[in-house]
């Protein structure tokens, strides 16, 4: 077999493929074999019909198809071998000869890498970010933990405050008519969530239970529903219970309850410690983001738009697959949210450009600096692997190694940590 590979712009290429014509007359006799079974001759039983009388009769060229299916996947992935090109989507095929006896002989248009021009990515300059924890930030956690342990009493008397819990009837009306998804019954809502548009929940406060009340608001300019953006609406409200939050009093008992701490110093204490192992983690983050992102404004790429419609293509997928995690249909989101999968598409097409060009650039460090995955890194990786799953470590190891996919996504990920660490560390804080 041969290959040539010419680049006709910048990231697409023909592809020209001869195979030999022993190859060629070895796949029509497998793409015989399996196209005889279906086919019935007068005179001979079904599968029987012997090679002569078949091709006398319906011609040699009706394998072609079936022949052409067992030769282009092995050919064009040997080719690619050959030539050493980086597709990074479908090749378009044309069939230019193909007959018994002779090489067949293909073109394949291929979109391959584009060539990246690293710009300045050594000695970048991280902005100074502060990550302390303070006093101020363990009282916060405190109360917060207060809160998630506060006791939810039911009111006889008194008026709605904020941050109580309440239920109410509502039903919304635009233009004197009421209006999809305006309406419910027994809703609970806390005051001060946030959850329904601004200025609904601020007009609650002060009613007391059985209170009837009308509130005027309008929907953002932004809203989800375009029918409903920028709409004045009115409500009608009935409030049916009012509940509020009675806080535990912050003292050694409160940690004894929640805790496997004695003493409310002793809680405050581990909750320090984990408030500053989580500024550390994002101090690393932080780092490791301004660096990523300067070095790829530093770098020139020419995209290939196929390599971006592959990335919404994944983006929209893992959407789709959280979604049905949180027992979401997929169409119920996008009618609720007024939304469109082209839409949807159209919003992470930035993110998914951003997600192609730093993978390029990080990949391209890699080539340049040399760096690469050990044996020890991917021991290293096993080993962890094999830890959290409780799993033995030779287990995993061939797990792994028997699946190739699964090996190579592997040794990348070690390779693109340790590209963000060689990035760190040849950088400095400004």
């Amino acid at each position: 077999m041969s290959a040539k590979w010419e680049k006709k712009d910048n990231h697409v290429g023909v592809l020209e493929v001869e195979v030999d014509s022993a190859k060629v007359d070895q796949a029509i006799d497998q793409a015989f074999k399996k196209v005889v079974k279906r086919v019935t001759v007068p005179g001979f039983r079904k599968g029987k019909v012997p090679r002569q009388i078949f091709e006398q009769r319906f011609g040699v060229a009706v394998l072609y198809e079936d022949a052409l299916d067992i030769l282009l996947p092995e050919a064009y992935l040997q080719a690619v071998q050959e030539t050493k090109i980086e597709p990074v989507s479908r090749p378009d095929i044309d069939i230019v000869q193909i007959e018994k006896g002779k090489p067949l002989i293909f073109k394949a248009t291929v979109t391959v890498k584009p060539e990246v021009q690293l710009g300045e990515y050594k000695g970048l300059s991280i902005e100074k970010k502060e990550f302390a924890v303070t006093a101020d930030d363990v009282q916060k956690e405190l109360e917060n933990l207060q809160k998630s342990h506060a006791e939810i009493i039911v009111l006889d008397e008194g008026t709605i405050e904020n941050g109580d819990i309440v239920i109410i009837d509502f039903k919304g009306f635009v233009d004197g008519e009421p209006f999809e998804g305006g309406e419910a019954e027994k809703y609970q809502l806390e005051i001060g969530s946030g959850t329904f548009i601004p200025g609904f929940e601020e007009q609650l406060i002060g009613m007391h239970k059985g209170e009837d009340k009308e509130i005027q608001v309008t929907f953002p300019d932004n809203y989800h529903v375009e029918k409903l953006a920028g709409k004045r609406a009115t409500f009608k409200i009935h409030l049916h219970e009012i509940k509020r939050k009675q806080l535990p009093a912050l003292d050694d008992e409160f940690a004894k309850d929640i805790s496997e701490f004695n003493t409310l110093d002793e809680l405050k204490a581990d909750i320090e410690k984990k408030l500053k192992e989580k500024a550390e983690k994002d101090e690393k983050i932080y780092i490791e983001e301004q660096v990523i992102e300067q070095a790829v404004a530093n770098a020139t790429i020419d995209l290939p738009t196929v390599m971006v419609d592959n990335e919404v293509d994944a983006l929209v997928e893992d959407f789709k697959q959280r979604l049905q995690m949180q027992g979401i249909p997929y169409d119920a989101y996008l009618q609720l949210t007024g939304s469109s999968e082209a839409k949807l598409r159209s919003e992470m097409r930035d993110k998914a450009e951003k997600r192609v060009r730093t993978r390029l650039v990080l990949e391209q460090i890699s080539k340049v600096e040399n760096i690469d995955a050990t044996e020890d890194d991917i021991h290293e990786e096993i080993a962890k692997i094999a830890d959290s799953a409780r799993m033995d470590f030779n287990q995993v190891k061939q797990i792994l190694e028997s699946h190739d996919p699964q090996l190579r996504a592997l040794r990348n990920d070690i390779v693109v940590r340790k590209t963000i660490s060689f990035l760190v560390e040849n950088s400095k804080v400004a």
